[in-house]
C-alpha cells in the first residue's frame, strides 16, 4: 500500500507494508542514512528522529503509525546553515566515533525546544535513553548548555 510522508519538508511516497519500521523507510527507501540502527528495541536512541517536533525512536514506529511530519538529522540544518545544536556539537568536540551522535543531537534539539535553559538534572533526564559507547556525556552536556545559551542570546 502506498503511503505518503513529509520528511524534512519534502513529500515522499513509499509502497511498503504498514508494519515496516520508520527507520528502514528512512534509510532504505528514502536514502537518508544519518539516522542509525543501533539496537532495534528503542533502548539506545541512535535512531531518534522528530515526528511533529517530538523525539521518537524510529525503530519502534511503524510506517502506518507515523502521525505527522518527520525530521531527521539531515533536516535539522544544512551544511551551510547548521542548527545551533549541531554547531555546539562541533564547537564542543562531542563526537568521538560519531555513531550515536545523530540520535543524541535530535534528542537534544527536542529538549531545547521544550526546555530552553535546562539544568544538569533536566539534561540527564532527557538524554538518559541515548547511549554513547565512547562516554562523551560530559561533552554532550556542555554542548547542550552552549546551545541553550546561544539560543537565548539570539
Amino acid at each position: 500500500m502506498a503511503t505518503t510522508l513529509t520528511i524534512n519538508g519534502q513529500s515522499h511516497t513509499v509502497d511498503l507494508p504498514e508494519d515496516v519500521p520508520l527507520l528502514w523507510v528512512l534509510r532504505d527507501e528514502v536514502g537518508l542514512t544519518g539516522t542509525k540502527f543501533g539496537c532495534g528495541v528503542a533502548a539506545c536512541g541512535a535512531c531518534t528522529v522528530h515526528i511533529d517536533g517530538e523525539a521518537v525512536r524510529s525503530c519502534q514506529v511503524a510506517l502506518a503509525d507515523v502521525w505527522g511530519d518527520v525530521t531527521t538529522i539531515e533536516g535539522l540544518g544544512t551544511p551551510d546553515n547548521l542548527a545551533v545544536i549541531q554547531q555546539a556539537w562541533i564547537d564542543n568536540q562531542v563526537a568521538q566515533c560519531g555513531y550515536c551522535q545523530s540520535g543524541q543531537i535530535m534528542q537534544a534539539a527536542d529538549l531545547l525546544a521544550n526546555t530552553p535553559n535546562p539544568n544538569d538534572a533536566e539534561i540527564d533526564d532527557a538524554m538518559q535513553g541515548n547511549l554513547c559507547r565512547c562516554g562523551t556525556y560530559p561533552r554532550i552536556r556542555a554542548a547542550i548548555k552552549d546551545a541553550a545559551q546561544k539560543l537565548q542570546e539570539a
